[in-house]
């Protein structure tokens, strides 16, 4: 009932967005007397144990006629069940778990808090069979019940792209893993990056909202599109952290969460991330003709050959104690290394303007 399972994915089109899967539909016979709805569904999904039934039923995972219920609710003629998972109900891939050293923020019996460095993917996908974080998280989890009871996948319930750096939560048991999905579904996880972009804002803080969908003329890479059909809903709360002349460094925050959402959020509205080479922040946008200036950047490239987005603070209700958790993880050595070099930069420029 509810083996890990996710999506091929290529290795930079690492997807955020959560979403709920039906995994099960029944349609109650109309002759059906009433019974429980975790022992119907137990004479009905191959290997479910009622727990499990009734993990799903606290986390509203089992609908009836669209609408959750608790496991006691007693079935009868008509009734459309379905049982809605926030993984997909197919598995493509063999997780080999992996000896690959974590940086762990915190963990307890149900969840850990892993600090995700630039590139490393997430997920194996079709160009990524080893080396993610999934088969370092399969070793790190070998001897929990989870892996024992043969899900194959950690509990990951969000994503982070490859070159981005930062935080995820990882859910250690099936309940958690439901309850942690949920909350991402309906929007209450806290979720704040910090962002290096090009360009000088108006205003101190914004809302960029539209809707996500695929290029159509490169499909590793997203845009704004006008239609609903052809995109997702998405929103990007920001605001000015900190003004160095021809960058500017921000705080994001995630309402939804899509494939590559503040990347193209900014190159939106005009303000790529730094060094984002897929949506154009990996050449000079701002800035002088000057060839010390050109220098500058390219050294700024070396230093940090990826996009300027870290996850740095997630927040979130732990799905067993009922407590709010909040974790922060500070800016990498790269993604600091380069904010110190513009401020010095930004520095220098002010003290000539002064001087003239």
């Amino acid at each position: 009932m509810t083996d890990f399972i996710e999506e091929e994915i290529d290795d930079n089109e690492e997807a955020t967005e959560q979403e709920l899967f039906e995994h099960h539909r029944f349609v109650v016979d109309k002759g059906q007397v009433m019974l429980r709805i975790d022992k119907y569904l137990m004479h009905k999904i191959p290997n479910a144990s009622r727990t499990k039934i009734q993990f799903a039923a606290e986390t509203e995972s089992i609908l009836v006629n669209e609408k959750p219920v608790k496991a006691s609710y007693k079935v009868k003629g008509n009734d459309v069940i379905t049982v809605v998972l926030p993984h997909p109900p197919k598995d493509n891939h063999t997780i080999n778990p992996e000896n690959i050293p974590l940086e762990i923020l915190f963990e307890d019996d149900d969840v850990l808090i892993v600090n995700k460095p630039a590139g490393m993917v997430v997920h194996p996908g079709y160009n990524n069979v080893t080396g993610t974080l999934v088969n370092a998280l399969a070793w790190h989890l070998k001897d929990t019940s989870f892996a024992k009871e043969g899900n194959i996948r950690p509990g990951l319930v969000h994503r982070i792209d490859k070159n981005t750096s930062g935080l995820l939560v990882v859910a250690k048991n099936e309940f958690a893993m439901t309850h942690l999905a949920k909350q991402f579904f309906h929007h209450t996880i806290q979720r704040a990056y910090i962002a290096l972009a090009w360009g000088d804002f108006e205003e101190e803080d914004g809302t960029v909202t539209g809707y996500i969908g695929r290029s159509t003329r490169d499909r590793k890479v997203f845009t704004m599109v006008d239609d609903e059909t052809e995109g997702k809903w998405s929103v990007t709360h920001y605001k000015v952290l900190e003004r160095l002349n021809y960058v500017t460094l921000l705080e994001c925050k995630l309402e939804t969460g899509r494939t590559h959402q503040i990347r193209v959020h900014m190159k939106h509205i005009g303000h790529s991330l730094f060094a984002d080479n897929t949506y154009g922040g990996d050449r000079i946008l701002k800035g002088t003709t000057f060839t010390k200036y050109k220098q500058f950047i390219d050294n700024c490239f070396s230093i940090m050959p990826r996009q300027a987005l870290h996850a740095r603070s997630l927040g979130f209700v732990h799905p067993v104690t009922g407590k709010d958790m909040f974790f922060e993880a500070p800016l990498p050595y790269d993604f600091s290394t380069v904010l110190d070099k513009w401020r010095g930069y930004n520095k220098n420029v002010i003290e000539k303007i002064e001087e003239a």
